[in-house]
């Protein structure tokens, strides 16, 4: 077992920084500081295969816990992806297959290694507990919930009284989730301040079982570039895979007022160093260099200093000085493929949603800067550029 490091300091920062809300706070600092090594628990649902800088808040913060010297537990939720978490959803959401949890799983242990000591992490996947659950399990853990509940949370309320459908699976999710604590036996639970309803369930089923409750820690939630919640859905996600260009470029055209957020809760700078970037800011200095500070500091965390610095001068290269990289990536297009449809396939943009919003704002022109209007429009021979950063050359096989 690590040893547990018992420093007020840094307890008080872990309770407070990039923090929402703490159930209960003063009854989770004193455990912090007894010297108890405690289980934090934080649940992922491979919804989609990249983890964006949202959903790595709360694994920052679990590497916190970590760093203290307290056991990190990180549930995968290749059950639960499939009855889909409905707190943030305006809509029934639809329901994965087997097959597409297992593919967006593929590479999610090496991503969340970029941020976690995986060697130091209880990795576990709750099909292993869930899909062992009988009926007459769930009928038992269902009568600890009730539907006025249910009904009671902002998005189920506001489906219902617009008249939209609401699965009783839905209901199911903060059942799962709250067993989930029970299963892995949680001091902690760490979540997005929109799931705490799904986080408050674990207390409530350890309590059934006679267990002690545990904790809750929610964290901020982060914005994406436009301001609107972070979703890949949406095209406004930063995701940690990104290449380094990509990422740096992304960050280039975040909205100004959201910089010091990203700066307080996806970087590693000292509360100090963060009201002193606050400051230039408000005194007047061009958002563009907080921003390029920004970008060095995240794809550092990411990748490293050289690529950091390769793509900072990029960026500056092709944004500022109109510069066409050397290393354009070059596409082949089949006979009639459609523009939008190479960029996605390409992951240059995330979704032809994206790529409409792209070229119904301007967005995207050719090499001598005739912008693109058709969205449908065919992948042809030439260079094209998309938003401010992104170059492609389209050749035919």
């Amino acid at each position: 077992m690590d040893k547990i490091i018992v420093d007020e300091e840094k307890i008080d920062e872990l309770l407070n920084r990039s923090v929402e809300d703490i159930i209960v706070k003063e009854d989770l600092k004193a455990r912090l500081m007894s010297g108890k090594q405690l289980r934090i628990k934080l649940g992922i649902d491979p919804t989609g295969p990249k983890i964006h800088l949202g959903r790595a808040i709360p694994l920052r913060k679990l590497r916190e816990f970590q760093k203290l010297g307290h056991q990190a537990v990180l549930i995968v939720g290749n059950f639960t992806a499939q009855v889909g978490d409905a707190s943030d959803k305006e809509e029934k959401r639809p329901i994965l297959t087997r097959a597409e949890i297992d593919n967006n799983l593929s590479d999610y242990k090496s991503q969340i290694a970029k941020i976690l000591d995986i060697s130091k992490t209880e990795f576990v996947y709750n099909n292993d507990w869930l899909s062992k659950l009988t009926l007459n399990d769930v009928v038992e853990l269902s009568e600890c919930f009730t539907v006025q509940q249910m009904l009671a949370r902002r998005n189920f309320k506001e489906r219902y009284e617009a008249g939209k459908e609401i699965s009783l699976r839905e209901f199911l999710y903060p059942i799962m989730q709250g067993y989930d604590s029970v299963a892995v036996k949680a001091d902690v639970e760490i979540g997005g301040f929109d799931q705490l309803f799904n986080v408050k369930a674990g207390r409530e089923l350890q309590a059934h079982y006679g267990m002690a409750k545990q904790n809750i820690l929610t964290v901020k939630m982060l914005e994406g570039t436009d301001g609107r919640k972070m979703s890949t859905s949406w095209g406004n996600s930063i995701t940690i895979v990104d290449d380094p260009k990509t990422m740096f470029g992304k960050i280039m055209s975040l909205r100004d007022d959201l910089i010091i957020k990203y700066f307080t809760l996806c970087t590693d700078l000292s509360e100090d160093e963060v009201a002193e970037k606050k400051k230039r800011l408000e005194g007047g200095e061009n958002p563009r260099d907080l921003k390029l500070e920004l970008g060095l500091a995240l794809v550092t965390i990411y990748h490293n200093d050289k690529e950091a610095t390769l793509a900072k001068q990029s960026f500056i290269d092709t944004f500022q000085n109109g510069i066409i990289p050397e290393d354009v990536i070059v596409l082949e297009a089949e006979q009639g493929e459609e523009l939008g449809s190479l960029l996605v396939k390409a992951e240059i943009v995330e979704s032809k949603a994206e790529f409409k919003r792209l070229v119904e704002q301007g967005a995207v022109s050719t090499e001598d800067g005739t912008k693109i209007d058709d969205y449908k429009r065919e992948a042809l021979p030439e260079i094209y550029r998309v938003g401010k950063k992104r170059f492609a050359k389209v050749i035919k096989k």
